[in-house]
């Protein structure tokens, strides 16, 4: 049996094409990467009933099922009905009505997040539930964004190669008194940070400027002379990609903001691409749309009516350095005879 396939359409339903004619990957969304187990059945229901009997591991955290045939897709997308009105309506929150057609967009990529402060000792931040507000207010949107969430400057969550990159950092607090000089937290900033801290007349003294915000002070004291400041800190970063021709690593837009500011400014991040691309959702790295209009004219889109806390850093430049393939060689390439 043949049949016109709309590949584009698949595409938006979040079904990739298969090399075998006919056969598609469902992406399934589980925001921030964390779900209750009870789940696994019903993908192992749709892999074994409509796919190939395998999953994927999807390298955005979807679970990717390959091997559904065309023909089977409206049967799939009935029976995932509960799973989305589940995850995106009541978990999540997010304002969308479910109904037997799937997923209604694949825009707004599904958002990565490290397993954060639910589990690591090295994370400062909740990165699962901050995921799940996130989803709130970019999903669905057919405009393209990828964001990944790190619970600590360790970016385990490879935040720096995403549109948009948010990594959880912590004010620490240093108690003068408790502090016997044992030089602990000296040596793991000098060795797992940026050196900041250094011992004069037997006491601590940081260099405020250049600390990344990771605790790892915090981590190491046996007497409890450092430790985090309970309001919930936050840097941004953008513009960073993968790819074939300009890959590169996102740069620092914002430092020492709070989750309201982060909401904010993704909030604005659909209007924004909205009127860079005249109204036309194509899949474009937000990177390329902030070169197109310039960091400038980004910055003050993305801000609008954005209120920011007094700790809040923006930066007044953005420095890319990219990997540009097609100029770096100038040599032929070699003819095999």
């Amino acid at each position: 049996m043949s049949y016109d396939i709309d590949i584009k359409k698949l595409r938006k339903n979040c079904y990739r094409q298969s090399k075998v004619r006919g056969e598609f990957m469902l992406q399934m969304r589980v925001p921030g990467g964390v779900i209750e187990a009870k789940y696994l059945s019903l993908f192992q229901h749709i892999a074994e009933t409509w796919g190939n009997g395998e999953f994927h591991f999807g390298l955005r955290q979807t679970v990717s099922i390959p091997g559904i045939k065309y023909e089977y897709i409206d049967e799939v997308n009935k029976y995932i009905r509960p799973y989305i009105e589940e995850i995106e309506v009541n978990l999540c929150g997010v304002d969308m009505v479910v109904d037997d057609n799937g997923y209604p967009t694949i825009g707004a990529r599904n958002i990565m997040a490290c397993i954060g402060n639910r589990h690591c000792i090295k994370a400062n931040i909740d990165t699962t539930d901050l995921a799940r507000k996130i989803e709130k207010v970019i999903f669905p949107s057919d405009y393209h964004i990828k964001i990944s969430i790190a619970g600590c400057p360790n970016d385990c969550a490879k935040a720096h190669f995403t549109d948009f990159g948010i990594i959880g950092i912590t004010k620490t607090e240093y108690d003068y008194e408790r502090c016997i000089g044992c030089k602990k937290c000296v040596e793991a900033c000098a060795r797992h940070a940026t050196g900041v801290l250094s011992v004069e007349k037997g006491k601590i003294v940081k260099d405020t400027c250049c600390c990344v915000g990771c605790g790892e002070c915090v981590l190491v004291c046996p007497t409890g002379a450092w430790t985090r400041n309970p309001k919930k800190f936050y840097r941004v970063l953008i513009g960073g990609r993968t790819g074939k021709q300009t890959p590169r690593m996102g740069k620092i837009f914002l430092n020492w903001v709070t989750e309201d500011v982060v909401l904010g400014v993704l909030k604005n991040w659909e209007t924004f691409s909205a009127d860079v691309m005249n109204n036309k959702p194509e899949y474009i790295h937000g990177g390329h749309l902030i070169d197109k209009v310039g960091y400038d004219k980004f910055k003050e889109m993305i801000l609008k009516d954005v209120k920011l806390n007094p700790e809040a850093m923006v930066a007044q430049r953005v420095l890319w350095a990219e990997t540009e393939y097609r100029s770096n060689f100038n040599v032929k390439p070699v003819t095999q005879r």
